[in-house]
């Protein structure tokens, strides 16, 4: 179709928008939009729960609502969040959720300002990651605690060693499939889809080659590039071309072989690795810079968090004093 006035040409083919599902959808609250834009399940299932717990706090009810709130209603909400003595970090992230949803009614002129904006956050912890990293010794003990005798041992032997040398988040190591082990410039990369959907390529470490071709000779499915490369050993459906699972991951691998070697299971998890595996490669002179784009982050300031090198016991002055 021609619009004579514009010389604009669309397509008609396909379904159309009803008249009635385009007035639905020019109608549709900024509010509504925010959320439905948060690509991230994690991401989306936690400001789902930060802004309904606001929403509570406030007594809104409707989206319009959004409009009347003002610096102190949130300053309000974080006195009360502080009285049930959460986590600072906790406290950042329910305030860091409604700040994105203002930012985003700020730009779409429904707010004059972001009422989030000034309300002073709790920096306690702010600047030193909360998960605990491995000592070289303990990591080296995890990798081998599998058993290389069996179709699971190896494969968890795979996935430690990929989350060791790698820095991978548990949904980006349960979204790799055999196609996504890739030669670029003759070596071998992952293809890992991070957060928001953004790609990064990171060249397979020796290790980690070696562990997954065993894995992969033994359990055949190797030449299917389609097919998840960790995959159950058994599924009571008979199905196994499925990925395994994050919960999976952390209860059926990490968290088995840190009670086996008599490791502390609830420090062990799987963000415990992959903070092992920055902390060790920032020990060892990476560049922060080149750790963060490795790791995926969007800020280097979140990088920032597993860099303990000025926080080495070894370092303590402690470790000085001699009588």
């Amino acid at each position: 179709m021609l619009n004579g006035s514009s010389g604009l040409v669309v397509e008609t083919s396909g379904r159309l928008l009803t008249a009635s599902e385009f007035q639905n959808l020019a109608n549709v609250p900024p509010e509504v939009e925010w959320f439905a834009n948060i690509e991230n399940a994690n991401t989306r299932r936690a400001y789902k729960s930060d802004v309904q717990e606001f929403m509570r706090f406030a007594g809104i009810h409707q989206a319009e609502e959004f409009r009347l709130v003002k610096r102190s209603h949130l300053i309000a909400w974080r006195k009360q969040l502080e009285t049930r003595v959460l986590e600072a970090a906790t406290v950042r992230r329910k305030l860091s959720a409604v700040a994105s949803l203002f930012d985003y009614l700020c730009e779409c002129n429904a707010v004059p300002f972001n009422p989030a904006d000034g309300v002073k956050r709790p920096n306690q912890g702010a600047n030193e990651g909360k998960s605990p990293a491995l000592g070289d010794e303990q990591a080296k003990a995890i990798l081998e605690a599998p058993s290389p005798n069996t179709i699971k041992g190896l494969r968890d032997r795979a996935i430690l060693s990929v989350l060791l040398f790698h820095g991978l988040r548990r949904a980006e190591l349960c979204s790799l499939s055999v196609g996504d082990l890739q030669s670029r410039r003759g070596v071998v990369h992952f293809c890992v889809q991070g957060k928001g959907g953004k790609i990064r390529f990171l060249p397979v470490h020796p290790h980690s080659s070696q562990r997954i071709s065993e894995y992969l000779e033994r359990s055949g499915h190797g030449d299917k590039p389609d097919n998840a490369l960790f995959r159950p050993v058994k599924n009571s459906t008979g199905g196994l071309e499925n990925s395994l699972t994050g919960h999976g991951v952390y209860k059926d691998v990490v968290r088995k072989y840190a009670q086996k070697l008599g490791l502390d299971a609830s420090a062990v998890c799987v963000h415990g690795l992959r903070a092992t595996a920055a902390t060790n490669a920032l020990d060892h002179e990476a560049d922060i810079a080149k750790v963060q784009e490795w790791l995926g982050h969007a800020s280097i300031a979140t990088t920032r968090l597993y860099d303990r090198r000025k926080t080495k016991p070894e370092d303590s002055p402690t470790f000085k004093v001699s009588y």
